[in-house]
């Protein structure tokens, strides 16, 4: 199963809460969730759980509601694990397994529910070292689908073996189920986050596109000056908006299409000439003379706004080319042609 990535739009309620108190940290969300009764916390308690990734960019329109002044968005994990180690320090035991019970239910984000967002490949080479018995009861409370995309990876004698044990399987008692449930958590999903958290220059790559132009230009700096090497390979990484001048015509109109009058306006009011001709010489003669219009009006603009444009359409060129609609040279292969 895919997750759907969050967008501010679709939010619910209860979401922008438990984003919120991401945000804000443990020791202010101990203080609120004191003045809440217990309906209040059960219902944002299993928002918070299934969150899943937070994007900059949600975090922080969501912190825009209740502070028109943030400046440096952040990027947050909403997890079943932050959210128990959360409970145990504001709630006693009893209202923690309420609401950790009904979280793992089918309002939540259970161990089962995770280990189908794991490439298939990848769990099959992390079962196939396990007995078979303990595969088939994983097996048992995964999905058909999701079990036949598995199987195909296992080999053949075991995956035969796995099917047997599996047609023989009767109730699992609750404590097996628990403990091998234990088991994936320390074991499994353990490894692959840090796993994917060996990425170490994409990470932060990604971490310097988010921030604001004099943050990034200060930082990378001080990069360039501890370890010119790390720092020409960070920046290597990154797409910013100068970069934009680097795309092909046909991806550059592409961007345009999906990006207000407004916004481009605003953001080359702080781009460079080499920028600024790069988009007018993809925009028809009527669309460059009212771009420019806009420019003009606009007159004296705040950095930060100029910024917060330039991040918004750069963000946009991302998405397209994870999309495949575009191409962003440096970040995809060539595929090979043939005559």
């Amino acid at each position: 199963m895919v997750e759907t990535p969050l967008t501010y739009k679709n939010l619910t309620g209860h979401q922008k809460i438990a984003i919120f108190l991401l945000a804000v940290g443990e020791d202010a969300i101990q203080k609120i969730f004191t003045q809440m009764d217990d309906d209040e916390i059960r219902e944002i308690s299993i928002a918070m759980a299934g969150l899943g990734k937070v994007g900059s960019d949600v975090t922080q329109q969501v912190l825009e509601e209740f502070s028109k002044n943030l400046e440096t968005p952040v990027t947050l994990m909403g997890s079943f694990e932050g959210t128990e180690k959360l409970l145990q320090k504001v709630l006693p035991d009893s209202r923690q397994k309420e609401i950790l019970d009904e979280i793992q239910g089918p309002a939540g984000r259970t161990m089962w529910d995770k280990l189908e967002n794991v490439n298939e490949e990848v769990v099959a080479a992390y079962l196939k070292n396990e007995y078979p018995q303990t595969v088939a009861v994983i097996l048992s409370r995964l999905s058909p689908t999701f079990v036949a995309k598995v199987m195909a990876y296992l080999p053949e004698a075991f995956a035969t073996d796995v099917i047997m044990r599996l047609m023989r399987l009767e109730n699992v008692q609750k404590d097996v189920l628990e403990s091998i449930e234990q088991t994936l958590r320390t074991d499994f999903m353990s490894s692959l986050t840090q796993s994917e958290a060996q990425d170490g220059p994409e990470r932060v790559a990604e971490i310097f596109n988010n921030l604001d132009r004099g943050t990034e230009n200060r930082l990378m700096t001080a990069l360039f000056e501890r370890n010119r090497e790390v720092a020409e390979q960070v920046r290597s990484l990154m797409f910013t908006f100068e970069d934009l001048m680097r795309l092909d015509d046909q991806s550059i109109q592409m961007v345009l299409r999906h990006t207000e009058r407004g916004q481009v306006a605003l953001a080359l009011k702080g781009a460079s000439e080499q920028v600024k001709n790069a988009i007018m010489r993809n925009m028809s003669e009527r669309a460059r003379i009212m771009l420019a219009e806009d420019m003009e009006a606009m007159g004296a603009v705040r950095l930060r706004d100029v910024d917060k444009a330039q991040s918004d359409i750069v963000l946009k060129a991302k998405e397209l080319a994870v999309q495949g609609d575009i191409l962003i040279p440096g970040t995809q292969e060539v595929e090979e042609m043939v005559e």
